[in-house]
Parts: structure tokens; sequence; C-alpha cells
């Protein structure tokens, strides 16, 4: 295969999110909440390995004729903001008022900082929560806390996106890639694993969920409280 081909390749592999997207929307329409954090997962997934390949087969000069970040941008906004708000609401997790505030928050605070051009840091990280409310809503639906710390929740990232607190990417960020990188995998594999079970899971597989979660989104601080090591 031409290396051109194998550009195109990655760009389709992207546009398969728009697939993954739509079978989540139709699970989430059907309240098949397990089925659609399933379809989630996947895209989470493809959204992973489809930059590094990008790089890897330089897709802007060899296929340059597609956008590849802009079609990331969109796909992304439906699977990590747009999907996972709808079943936040849709499932009752938050009723009455709290539910139409988190909605419009999430919708509106992430498509704002899905356009901010300073979104990005040096070192590849995110500059404010990435609005990745794929990860928080499926945790929310595999632990069930009280509204009021989901709503608390909501309110903290929401406002985290507009601040210079930084978060990791767990495949671009090289600083302790090494420990950030295995715990994204088995985030996804616990993930993946609570909603097969239809979110009751057993206690290891939560707890893991949580610790992985954890440490993916506090790393970022912790290595701007944490300077580098001068070799």
């Amino acid at each position: 295969m031409q290396l051109r081909h194998k550009a195109l390749s990655v760009h389709l592999l992207t546009a398969s999110g728009a697939v993954l997207s739509m079978l989540a929307m139709l699970a989430a329409a059907n309240a098949e909440w397990s089925l659609m954090f399933l379809w989630l997962v996947v895209a989470f997934v493809v959204d992973g390995i489809d930059g590094p390949l990008a790089r890897r087969y330089e897709v802007k000069r060899n296929w340059p004729a597609y956008d590849g970040q802009l079609m990331d941008l969109i796909i992304d906004y439906l699977t990590y903001v747009f999907i996972p708000a709808f079943a936040l609401f849709q499932s009752g997790l938050l009723a009455g008022w709290t539910g139409w505030f988190a909605i419009i928050v999430i919708v509106f605070g992430s498509v704002v900082y899905f356009a901010d051009t300073r979104m990005k840091t040096r070192d590849n990280s995110f500059a404010g929560f990435p609005g990745c409310w794929n990860m928080v809503v499926l945790v929310l639906f595999a632990t069930q806390p009280a509204w009021e710390a989901i709503l608390l929740i909501v309110s903290v990232l929401t406002i985290a996106m507009f601040t210079n607190i930084k978060f990791i990417h767990p495949v671009r960020t090289e600083r302790w890639r090494a420990v950030s990188l295995p715990v994204a995998v088995a985030w996804v594999v616990f993930a993946g694993w609570a909603a097969w079970l239809d979110f009751d899971a057993p206690a290891l597989v939560v707890g893991g969920l949580i610790a992985a979660s954890i440490w993916l989104l506090v790393a970022g601080a912790a290595q701007q409280l944490i300077p580098p090591r001068r070799g």
C-alpha cells in the first residue's frame, strides 16, 4: 500500500468515529445506556490510535485534501460531549433544574473550549479540563453518587475548562507516559467491563475505574506542582 493510501486510511479510521457516535446516539435514544457507553468506549479507542497513525503517515502531507483535525474535533464533540450530556440528562441522574443546568453548561462550555486556540500546551497536554465528559459520565453511571455530588462535579469541571490547570494527554504527554498510558488502557478495560455488566460491576472494577480516573484527572496538575528533574 502506498504511503498516500495509508494516510487516506487514517482519515477514514477517524471518520468511522461518526458512525460510532450514531450507534451510541441510537442506543441512548432507546435508553440502552450500557450499549451506548460500549460504543463510546470503542470511539475512545479509535480516537486514541488515529492520532499516532496520522503523525506516522504524515496525513497533512500525504493526503491534504481532508482536514483530519477538523474531522476529529467534530467527532470528539459528539462522542465526548453531546451524547454523554444527553445521557446524563435523559437517564435521570440529574432531575429537574439540575439536569437542565448540567446539559447547558456542558454543551455550551465545551463548544467554547473546543474552539479555543490555546487549549494545547507546549508538552501536548491540555490547558484546562479537555471536555472528556464521556469519561466523567461513565464513571457517574458506574458509581451512582448523590445528585448533589454530580452537580458539584459538573460545575467544578466546567469551571476547570477555563483555567490554566494542566490535564495530560495519556498518549502525547511524554512526562510520566510510562505510567499514564497503561493507566489509560486500564481505564478503557474497566470502563468496557462496567458497561458490559450493565454497571452492576464488582467492587474491583469500580475501584479500578475510579483510581484510573483520578490519575488521569490530577496527573497534569501534579506535573505543574512537581518540576521535572534536570538531567
